[in-house]
């Protein structure tokens, strides 16, 4: 939100109070201010200019030379190619030695052959941005009030001399996306009550309602919706007073009616609409729904096609407007407009927030939509706009406003005490200083032996609960006056939790693996949100998010972690291995009234190269062993060997479906290791990448996981190999388990260290090779002792896995 401090000034004696002081004031009381501009800042000698004589150049074909009258004794000739140059006109001329935009300096020269003291200057060539500057003047340059004085600095005819205040507004308090909003609020800041004076309407004794009548299908869509009728207007630029206003706003000037409805937009923070009613084609405004398939030529001459998600305003037929987003180009004001209908509504705020998205049009009207309007001067703002149309237009505004809609709105009353609020702030606050308070804030209310109930006006929709109350006295005392204190009490040595300890050597381990840790945001999309699920979940949506890519509450840390890869990705980065502990939030309840439980999870992910090529060997690419020998490695660490399983599944849909395992903490799934699906790599932008993720929280709470002391062996080891030939959809965990339970208490450890498919190995078989290591820590083992173990092994291979030992 931009705001003008010349025009705050209207409203508030700010004499006293420079620009950035009311910004550094109003940072400190909950409003932030990202910067405070003067445009006339780096300009320097740039003035008015009369063109009394403009001729073409004689060795041109656009050039012109002008005599210009810059408030001295004799006329000052300057060369200008500008389209739009003739005499009789007031100019912006910079002089010779001048700065204009850009710190470029102008000096006086020569344009084929002719002398050129200065320069005659366009709105760009001054600092205007091409969307603000009038079309009229976007390829020449900007005619000047008529009675602006030849030699005068020019900045206060453009308004250039005021003060531009630009405010970071976050979505609760949408009151201050206008000029009354910030009005009172800077009246509480500083004790004033705003004047506000607005234009008076008269009204003809004939009445809208017998030119144009308006319905609304459903009063959920559109709660209140009116329309105003002003005939025989006569469409023209704004005065240069209303242009600046809105330039100074980032809004380009288009004619004296649509003007007026985005000085209201800024004003009452109120989006109107402006119909030319000879080109509706009926006398008939009804609100809808879209129907499937219908289409709507918008301002910006483009097709849309509408869905039943789409609130659009027909002329009883045919859509002529989408609501609260853009208006039609058939319907709109053009320079032949006599007859203006004026539109004035409230729509629904989820409705316009996913029109605008859908059709990619996010406006300065859908955003006030979206977060919130004052309900209570949706007529007066309508009724304002029409008496300013009326008198800057010539029209005539005819009586009443046409109503398809109406809301009734009613003051909010708080109940809180004066010890509550001291409670909260840690204060002493007496009655007469919460008194001034609210009276600041222009609440109303009524105190009765430290009970208050406070009326709070519609103008501040944000407000509804205690902690509101508390949190505008805090604002007005001043945060800074809060009183700071230490905590009492006695202190006690502190200790890490088994959880907490835990998690630090999870954390360790995986670092000491080559993983970095990465802290990704708990919100995100829903899209995301649903994606690499471990079980089902409903989303847990923000009322009011700060964005569209912040909205759902996250059910993985997965998507969160390649965000993170494809960042890095983008820039080079080729070795990529990052981990994130964090929470996931599941809600299978009304989010409402229940909230979400929150689960601690720890997630990887590995792409590119895990170790890069060199002058020692070749370079090694991340591959689903890598990834599963972090997740052993952990799971080792915690001492699950003997629960933890990993099963293959192909039912995930965000997972490569031969590359991904699920793994299980005896009969529950616990989490899952494998290689991101190739498509959502590809629309992640990012290479072949292998993930885990792991519910934490379950992994420390196993009473399996509990470290059993064992001295080493005073006796020997023993190995021996075992080569067998299986089906080949046999898996090693399921061999490894049989050699376990059938080789007895003797065997210590067994590992896989060949695996053979190809020639002369039957089809749909492979060959695998395990060394088995035995210990008694009682004796020295016995060859027959092993034989015995290794016999019962072959056989529990042979009959239960159908094995060919080798």
């Amino acid at each position: 939100m931009l705001v003008s401090y010349k025009w705050l000034n209207e409203y508030l004696d700010l004499s006293s109070v420079s620009p950035q002081e009311l910004a550094d004031k109003m940072s400190v009381t909950g409003i932030e201010v990202e910067a405070v501009e003067v445009p006339e800042e780096g300009l320097k000698k740039i003035v008015v200019g009369e063109v009394v004589e403009c001729v073409d150049h004689p060795d041109s074909d656009h050039l012109h030379i002008c005599q210009v009258n810059i408030g001295e004794e004799e006329l000052s000739q300057i060369v200008c190619g500008a389209p739009n140059v003739k005499a009789g006109i007031k100019v912006i001329v910079a002089l010779p030695n001048s700065r204009i935009a850009g710190n470029v300096k102008i000096k006086k020269g020569k344009m084929r052959g002719q002398v050129s003291n200065g320069m005659i200057c366009s709105l760009q060539e001054i600092g205007y941005s091409d969307s603000v500057i009038p079309k009229e003047y976007s390829e020449g340059i900007q005619y000047l009030p008529a009675d602006a004085v030849p030699g005068e600095p020019v900045f206060s005819y453009l308004d250039m001399d005021d003060a531009i205040i630009e405010l970071s507004i976050t979505p609760n308090r949408a009151d201050a996306l206008s000029m009354r909003g910030v009005a009172y609020e800077v009246g509480a800041i500083y004790n004033q009550v705003p004047t506000f004076k607005d234009e008076k309407l008269n009204e003809v004794a004939k009445k809208a309602s017998e030119k144009i009548s308006v319905r609304v299908e459903d009063e959920k869509d559109a709660p209140a919706y009116q329309i105003r009728v002003i005939e025989n207007v006569k469409i023209a630029p704004s005065p240069q007073w209303l242009q600046n206003i809105l330039m100074n706003a980032g809004i380009r000037p288009i004619n004296n009616v649509v003007d007026v409805t985005n000085y209201i937009l800024l004003l009452f923070g109120q989006p109107l609409h402006a119909f030319d009613y000879d080109r509706l084609g009926s006398q008939e405004i009804f609100v809808r729904r879209a129907h499937e398939g219908e289409e709507l030529v918008t301002l910006d001459d483009v097709t849309r096609k509408l869905t039943k998600e789409n609130i659009v305003i027909t002329n009883g037929k045919v859509p002529v407007a989408l609501a609260g987003v853009m208006g039609g180009l058939d319907s709109e004001i053009v320079e032949t407009t006599t007859t203006v209908a004026l539109e004035a509504a409230l729509f629904d705020p989820l409705s316009i927030r996913r029109t605008s998205k859908q059709f990619n049009l996010r406006s300065e009207s859908s955003s006030r939509f979206e977060k919130g309007i004052n309900k209570a001067t949706v007529g007066e703002a309508c009724d304002v706009a029409a008496a300013m149309i009326a008198s800057l237009a010539g029209g005539e505004v005819l009586n009443g406003a046409v109503k398809g809609s109406e809301v009734t709105v009613e003051d909010v009353k708080v109940e809180i005490s004066l010890e509550r609020i001291n409670h909260y702030l840690g204060t002493e606050l007496t009655v007469s200083q919460v008194n001034a308070i609210f009276e600041a804030l222009g609440f109303g209310y009524t105190e009765t032996e430290g009970h208050y109930v406070v009326v709070v006006p519609p103008r501040r929709w944000d407000i509804s609960i205690e902690a509101d109350i508390i949190e505008e006295v805090a604002r007005i005392y001043g945060y800074n006056n809060l009183p700071s204190t230490l905590p009492s009490g006695e202190t006690v040595a502190g200790a890490l939790t088994r959880e907490q300890r835990l998690t630090r050597k999870v954390r360790s381990l995986l670092e000491g693996n080559g993983v970095n840790e990465a802290i990704s945001y708990a919100l995100t999309t829903e899209e995301k949100s649903t994606s690499f699920m471990m079980k089902e979940s409903q989303a847990t949506r923000l009322d009011w998010p700060m964005t569209e890519d912040r909205a759902v509450l996250r059910l993985n840390l997965i998507s969160g972690l390649l965000d993170d890869v494809a960042y890095n990705v983008a820039r080079k980065n080729t070795q990529l291995a990052l981990y994130e502990i964090g929470r996931v939030f599941y809600q299978n309840e009304d989010a409402k009234t229940k909230l979400p439980l929150e689960e601690n999870h720890v997630a990887f992910a590995l792409s590119g190269e895990w170790t890069t090529r060199d002058w020692q060997g070749k370079g090694e690419k991340v591959d689903f062993y890598h990834a599963k020998g972090i997740v052993d490695q952990l799971v080792e660490m915690l001492s699950l060997e003997e629960v933890v399983t990993f099963e293959k599944i192909s039912d995930m849909p965000d997972m490569h479906p031969g590359r991904t395992a699920a793994i299980y903490l005896g009969e529950e799934k616990v989490g899952f290791v494998g290689q991101i699906h190739p498509t959502v790599a590809k629309a992640y932008d990012i290479p072949e990448t292998y993930v885990a993720e792991l519910n934490l929280e379950a992994l420390l709470a196993s009473d399996a996981g509990k470290l059993v002391y064992a001295p080493v062996s005073k006796f020997p080891a023993v190995s021996r190999d075992i080569a067998l030939l299986v089906k080949e959809d046999i898996s090693n965990q399921t061999i490894t388990q049989e050699i376990t339970k059938a080789a007895g208490k003797l065997l210590t450890d067994v590992e896989l260290f060949d695996v053979y498919q190809g020639k002369n190995i039957e089809a749909g078989h492979k060959s695998l090779a395990y060394s088995l290591t035995f210990v008694n820590p009682e004796a020295t083992l016995t060859d027959e002792e092993i034989n015995r173990a290794m016999n019962k092994v072959t056989k529990a291979l042979t009959d239960n896995l159908e094995a060919v030992i080798r």
